[in-house]
């Protein structure tokens, strides 16, 4: 189990290999974001972009899958207070393959929770060719392992 203290400002982690595939594109942007150069491939030819993209929601979606299953399903999480920022940079195409740069960038105890801790950390979600496609700057709450009221 990861809790606040575990994590140190400055350290790079990297993790996931997650192939995005032409039918989860389609399936999500029929639902979410139905715009031609996400749902026809046809269409996507004639697009800026010269083939069938992924939403950008749907890459912040993978992203959290590869963040969930690396680190906050076997860390003390309690959520995240909100997103900062999130940019992307360049299109994600039906067979990238995504994984993730983590770079803690500060961390503080709350003043009024003791017991949890806030941590800046900054994403880099890269493609196959260590590409920047999306990055997100998120703020995430961790129980703290010593602390007043912390469960024994």
């Amino acid at each position: 189990m990861r809790y606040w203290e575990d994590f140190e400002i400055g350290a790079i982690e990297r993790y996931g290999a997650y192939e995005v595939t032409e039918a989860e594109i389609v399936e999500f942007a029929t639902a979410y974001d139905p715009l031609p150069f996400h749902v026809d491939p046809e269409a996507a030819k004639d697009s800026p972009y010269g083939a069938l993209t992924a939403p950008g929601l749907l890459t912040c979606a993978i992203f959290m899958r590869l963040l969930v299953d690396h680190l906050l399903l076997d860390a003390a999480s309690l959520g995240s207070p909100g997103v900062d920022s999130v940019r992307w940079t360049q299109p994600v195409y039906a067979g990238d393959t995504l994984s993730v740069r983590q770079e803690a960038l500060s961390k503080r105890v709350l003043e009024s929770r003791p017991e949890m801790g806030l941590i800046k950390n900054r994403f880099e979600v890269l493609n196959q060719n260590d590409e920047l496609v999306c990055e997100i700057a998120s703020n995430g709450l961790f129980r703290r392992r010593e602390s007043p009221g912390a469960p024994a």
